[in-house]
């Protein structure tokens, strides 16, 4: 399992299911979140010393998207603290919870489900008990009215 999430929203915007942990399972998550985003201008993409994180072929393609790579140190679970706590929660709430799993089919749907529910419908401590879908609308809306009031 891969996850992108958007820090400031804790907002998942990009994940992948796959039986191996092969560079094309991380680089399908990060299309996905690019998709997603579009807009890549300033961001810093934060991920463990995971050789598919350190793959030639992923850093190529956060350049190539003028994505800034950082890669925490070894052994610092500081460093992927959200990464962590989402995976957590994603193994508890939806493979052991809901396992044993017939096939990468089931996983895959079941990942779907809990990543829309996640955005769109947990209600997060950190960013005022609300989901994150709700919280980066609410952000946008305040930058428009900010705008409009100029």
């Amino acid at each position: 399992m891969a996850f992108i999430i958007d820090v400031f929203a804790r907002c998942i915007v990009g994940w992948r299911v796959s039986r191996s942990l092969h560079t094309d399972l991380v680089l399908d998550a990060l299309e996905q979140a690019l998709w997603a985003r579009r807009e890549t201008y300033g961001l810093i993409h934060h991920s463990d010393h995971g050789s598919q994180y350190l793959s030639i072929r992923y850093t190529e393609r956060l350049a190539e998207a003028n994505i800034e790579a950082s890669v925490g140190s070894v052994g610092d679970s500081y460093d992927n603290a959200l990464a962590e706590t989402i995976n957590g929660l994603y193994k508890t709430e939806v493979i052991w919870h809901r396992g044993p799993w017939r096939n990468i089919s089931e996983v895959e749907f079941a990942t779907l489900e809990w990543v829309d529910w996640f955005n769109n419908r947990r209600l997060l401590e950190p960013i005022g008990n609300i989901p994150p879908a709700e919280f980066e609308m609410a952000y946008y809306r305040q930058l428009e009215e900010s705008a409009d009031a100029v």
